[in-house]
Formats: structure tokens, sequence, C-alpha cells
């Protein structure tokens, strides 16, 4: 069925703040936004949200009874909805699905509950409610009061693409004709960054810029955490309102060979960058906002993977985990609204040390959007005007 989907509105909640205007400000300041927080017995690089930003969260909770017992990311992930929805005049009265993925869920509070049985044996009356994933979505859907379909997903840091993934499906398929889609991560606790660590992927930078995403002259890994919620408005057609327009989707699975690893080509990606591409000259490409999350081998395999597809007429590379560090499973939609603000704005965001190519006196008509979780999960998403 060929449909046209379109974004008509987006949403986010991150380091960069909390409305498009100040988000792109910061967007073009070569500055980062992150900073060192404690976490157990050490100091770490972490995106922490702004100080504004994490008071509107405080004042969100507290305006709810109901809400106090949930967790960030659901809190999040009903902020950038409700922004998101009232941008694009959506109401109730609309019905429209709701897809909001996260790669973790409830980290905080399972965290809190988890150490409160081992030092009680016993939990509390809301443990189990409020850390399911599907917490996130139904929250969500209660706060906009909603009649659903509601779903709720984990693909690790992929989860935000394959939540546009399910909403472009159930729109194409005739079951629904508005999506609300995205991701919410809060996984800046103590055991999460410990986990990251173990893995000998987390940043112990003290340079300029402490994640050394998309530079591969890096000789170490930099990956940094950040935090924060991105959700899109997804309609059939074309409207006066669209931000853009959903050209092609791919994506594709490796077979594992490692918990963590892709192929040092990322073979996921050739295929899911070329699905995405579909009968498109890849020459057509402005602009790729990579996954690239900092490491040695993520960084590179992904790079390798898009010398492939696009041969000797590579499309300008930028990232954004350099700046906010790496969201997990928000990450993706992050990507997007980088990108929408790109095509809106006319403007190419480039990464302070990586030479990349230039546009100048160019307009930008079409971006690449790419996304890859732990076990080669990869997707594509293909923007145009």
């Amino acid at each position: 069925m060929n449909v046209s989907i379109s974004i008509t509105a987006i949403a986010s909640i991150s380091p960069l703040g909390s409305s498009l205007k100040e988000i792109w400000e910061n967007y073009k300041s070569n500055e980062h936004f992150l900073s060192k927080g404690v976490f157990g017995e050490t100091n770490e690089w972490a995106g922490f949200l702004t100080d504004e930003a994490a008071q509107e969260i405080a004042h969100l909770k507290a305006s709810d009874t109901k809400y106090q017992d949930l967790d960030n990311s659901v809190l999040y992930a009903i902020y950038a909805s409700r922004k998101a929805v009232l941008a694009a005049g959506w109401d109730a009265n609309h019905n429209f699905g709701i897809n909001i993925g996260s790669s973790r869920g409830a980290t905080a509070l399972f965290e809190k509950y988890h150490e409160e049985f081992l030092e009680h044996n016993r939990t509390g009356t809301l443990s189990s409610p409020t850390t399911t994933l599907g917490n996130i979505s139904s929250w969500v859907a209660h706060d906009l009061q909603t009649k659903g379909p509601e779903i709720s997903h984990s693909i690790t840091c992929s989860t935000a693409l394959h939540s546009l993934l399910n909403g472009v499906a159930w729109i194409k398929s005739g079951m629904a004709d508005q999506f609300l889609v995205g991701g919410s991560e809060a996984p800046l606790t103590p055991f999460t960054v410990a986990q990251m660590k173990a893995l000998k992927i987390y940043s112990k930078e003290e340079g300029v810029y402490p994640c050394q995403a998309l530079n591969l002259d890096k000789t170490k890994n930099t990956m940094v955490l950040g935090e924060g919620a991105s959700i899109a408005c997804l309609e059939k057609g074309v409207h006066e309102n669209s931000l853009a327009v959903i050209a092609g989707v791919g994506y594709a699975t490796e077979i594992l060979k490692h918990n963590i690893s892709i192929s040092s080509d990322a073979q996921c990606f050739q295929r899911s960058m070329k699905m995405a591409l579909g009968d498109l000259n890849p020459d057509t490409v402005d602009v790729i906002v990579t996954h690239t999350p900092g490491t040695i081998k993520g960084d590179s395999s992904e790079i390798k993977a898009i010398e492939k597809v696009f041969c000797s007429k590579k499309p300008a590379l930028t990232t954004n985990k350099w700046k906010i560090g790496h969201t997990f499973g928000t990450s993706g939609m992050l990507s997007i609204e980088l990108a929408i603000l790109m095509l809106q704005h006319q403007e190419f965001i480039a990464v302070p040390f990586v030479e990349s190519q230039k546009i100048e006196n160019q307009e930008i008509k079409t971006i690449l959007v790419n996304a890859v979780g732990f076990g080669g999960n990869a997707v594509s998403i293909l923007l145009t005007r």
C-alpha cells in the first residue's frame, strides 16, 4: 500500500533543553552539554537534563498524586508527549495509537525496589506495576486520555526508531491514521554506569570533548550516557504542518556472534540503509545522522557500512552523541529531531572535532537517520522535506 506518512510534530526533553528553539540554538554551539556527576564512589561524565527541564519534570511529578510513584522514564515520556500532541493539534478525540519504547525502562525505580527487597526481604505494593515496560505507553495514554492502542517495547538502542517503524506499519495497514511514537530513557544510575564501565566502553576522556563520537582517529572508547525522551506525531498524508515526510524505512538484524558486537562493516546497517533507500539513488542523500556511540568498533563499523553503500559520494555525516551522550532507547528519535531541525533551518550541524564534508550553498533535501542496538538491531529512516 503506497501511503504517504509525515511527521507533523516532534518534542523532546534532554540535556539540550525542552523547546525546539532552545534545542536548535544549542545545536549551533560547538559546546557539549555533558558534565561530571557522582555515580557510586566515582565521578563520571553524563548528559543530565538542564536545571530548567529537571524543574519541569519535578512540577509534573507533583501535579498528580499518582505520578509521584512513577519512574523518570515515564515522566519524561508524559512531558514530551504532551508537547508533541499540543504542537500537532491532536486531542483525545483523534484516538491515536501510542508506541513509546525504552531500552532500560524504570531503571532507578527498579533499583530502588530491589535494594529495599535485599534489605527487608519484601518490597513495596507498587513495585511491580510501576516497573513494567508497558508502564510508559499506558501512562502516556492515561495522561492524554486516548483509547489506544498502546504499545511498549525494548529493542535496545534502536528502540525509538522501531517505534517509528511500528507507527508506519499501523498507518500503512489502514488500522490507524495517527500514531505517537518515540523513546524515553532515564539510565543515569550508579548500577547502569557500572554496567557500561564493565564493558570497557565508558569515557575516561578529560579533554575538551569527553565523547568522541564519529572521530575515527580515537584510540580509546568514549561512550557517555545521557537521559531524556523524544516523541513524534505521525500522520497519514502530507499536511501544511508536516515537518518532514518519511520517504523510506529499513531494518535488519545480524546473527549474534557476541553479546554486544556487530560485524566490522556493520552488515545490518548496510541492509537497513539499502532498504530505506529503495530505488532512490544514494547520491541524492545529503546528510546521514549516524548512530556512532563513541566506541572504536561501533563508530568504525558504521562508517565502513556507509562507505560500502554510498561508495565514492559519501554524504555529510553528523551525530549528537558528543553533545548529549547516548540516551539508549531514546537516541534514534533525538537523531530524527536533529534531522528535522536541519531540514527546517537548512543548516548542517557539524561535529567540531571531526573533518566532515561541509554543506555550503546547498539545499538539504534528504537525510538518512541510523540507529542500532546490542545484537545488531539496525534501523534506518529516510526523511525528506
